[in-house]
């Protein structure tokens, strides 16, 4: 059981969890996810961390098939410019490791911009705090749990 699988049964909100063998030479988590899994690629979203210009870290989380746009994000933070997180960094503010971090559990509560394609979903997947591990469940539930907004972050790689 992983940190976000207990934030999510501690606030009793609908959820599945799917599984599958995550090959450890995959560079591509989500996309490993997405085919493993049978899913649409825009149904899978990946969470990223960026750094702010002020020195404050911001999670974003997109579809699978997107590119963060960092513009984007560093408005929506009210800041003037953001950059990728360096996988430690994000490692250490999560207490997940890249390609499990999940955006429910973290050991620090970071501002959460969610996609705004996700809100035309019944429901996103997200991952669960580890490799080969997903949570399903409605965008809705995610962005209340994460204190969020829905915001357009995704451009076409």
């Amino acid at each position: 059981m992983t940190p976000a699988v207990k934030a999510l049964e501690q606030a009793g909100v609908d959820f599945s969890l799917a599984t599958y063998a995550h090959d450890p030479r995959s560079p591509a988590y989500g996309e490993e996810a997405a085919r493993a899994l049978g899913l649409p690629a825009e149904e899978v979203f990946k969470t990223l961390l960026a750094r702010l210009d002020d020195g404050r870290l911001a999670m974003a989380i997109v579809p699978v098939p997107s590119q963060l746009d960092l513009k984007a994000l560093a408005r929506a933070a009210g800041a003037r410019k953001a950059k990728m997180a360096e996988a430690d960094e994000a490692e250490r503010a999560t207490g997940y490791v890249v390609g499990g971090i999940s955006p429910l559990g973290q050991k620090k509560r970071l501002p959460a911009f969610i996609d705004a394609s996700a809100e035309a979903l019944d429901v996103i997947h997200v991952s669960g705090g580890r490799r080969g591990l997903e949570i399903c469940l409605a965008p809705t539930a995610l962005i209340t749990l994460l204190n969020g907004c829905f915001i357009s972050l995704a451009r076409a790689p």
